[in-house]
């Protein structure tokens, strides 16, 4: 498992819902981490699988 730059990133990356299983329905994800391309980024709840790549953490501010 890879070590994210904080605590709050790291819960909100590893987030599994008990309800959806789909990451993009839940109401409650809000990060989406790619293992592949190493990007994270935040879910767009519109209907589909959007998420805009972010650079920095929303919570401590690090580089990603």
């Amino acid at each position: 498992m890879k070590k994210h730059c904080c605590e709050d990133m790291a819960y909100h990356v590893n987030f599994e819902c008990e309800i959806h299983e789909n990451p993009f329905e839940c109401p409650d994800k809000i990060i989406f981490f790619d293992n592949r391309k190493n990007d994270y980024g935040l879910i767009i709840h519109d209907g589909g699988t959007s998420c805009i790549i972010i650079d920095y953490c929303p919570w401590c501010g690090s580089k990603l």
